[in-house]
């Protein structure tokens, strides 16, 4: 079944498909900078800005999973400054504030262990407060990469094969789903990425296998409701087939809107 809404707009004239679950490669924001002759950390704070606006509009829109892709394990191969940077503009960024108004969850995947104790328990504190919100879910991405997870899920497995709890034969892809970091959310519909780069950059990559693919060349701080939207228009154009033909897409279609 396809994992998307129909909401209508606030005029109530039209009606738009819209993602469950929006993935976001948040790129651009040195290159932001360095074309406005400023240092990268002002790039990253401008982007902390766009973060607050793309969270409050896909919380409007009635999308259920924000998952953004905030530090990569590589990204720890940045110059120190730039990544103790990163790490005291994640700890202003945490404003409940944003949270709480807008009725938002607060999950993280990744490596945590890794991040600076402050951080740590600054993302801790932020996820028990907002646990008892209702609304959209924001996923945030830190010291995460694709390769780090499906390598902690394929250990995970091999341990309950050696404790005799698991056969070889048995492991399916829900095995291996069920391991990973996400397992408590869907696969985003929708992976955009800003900046300019079409690739996915270790993200997701188990996830994504049959997400729609957005690329742009705005960089992230630039990317406010107008390029949003964009996103998702395209994204209403979209037929998703999942490997079956349009034929039989459309049956399915009907057969949902008639039962």
């Amino acid at each position: 079944m396809m994992s998307e809404q129909h909401i209508t707009s606030g005029s109530g004239k039209a009606a738009i498909h819209i993602p469950r679950h929006v993935a976001i490669i948040m790129d651009g924001n040195g290159r932001w900078a360095k074309a406005r002759g400023l240092n990268r950390s002002m790039g990253h704070q401008q982007g902390v800005e766009t973060v607050r606006e793309i969270t409050t509009l896909a919380s409007g829109l009635g999308i259920e999973y924000l998952t953004l892709y905030t530090f990569s394990t590589e990204n720890w191969n940045r110059p120190p400054e730039e990544v103790a940077a990163l790490m005291s503009l994640i700890l202003t960024a945490m404003e409940e504030e944003l949270f709480m108004k807008n009725n938002v969850r607060m999950r993280t995947i990744g490596d945590i262990q890794r991040l600076p104790e402050e951080v740590r328990e600054a993302i801790v504190g932020l996820e028990q407060r907002t646990a008892g919100n209702t609304g959209m879910t924001m996923v945030i991405a830190l010291s995460y990469s694709a390769r780090w997870e499906l390598t902690q899920a394929a250990q995970k497995i091999a341990r309950r094969v050696a404790q005799g709890t698991l056969l070889p034969e048995n492991i399916t892809e829900e095995t291996v789903s069920r391991e990973l970091s996400t397992s408590f959310m869907p696969d985003p519909d929708l992976l955009i990425r800003t900046g300019g780069e079409v690739r996915l950059s270790n993200y997701l990559l188990w996830q994504c296998a049959y997400s729609e693919l957005y690329f742009c060349n705005t960089f992230w701080p630039d990317f406010g409701e107008t390029e949003f939207m964009k996103a998702l228009a395209q994204y209403q154009h979209r037929e998703r087939r999942y490997g079956k033909t349009s034929e039989q897409v459309a049956n399915d279609n009907n057969e949902q809107t008639y039962s």
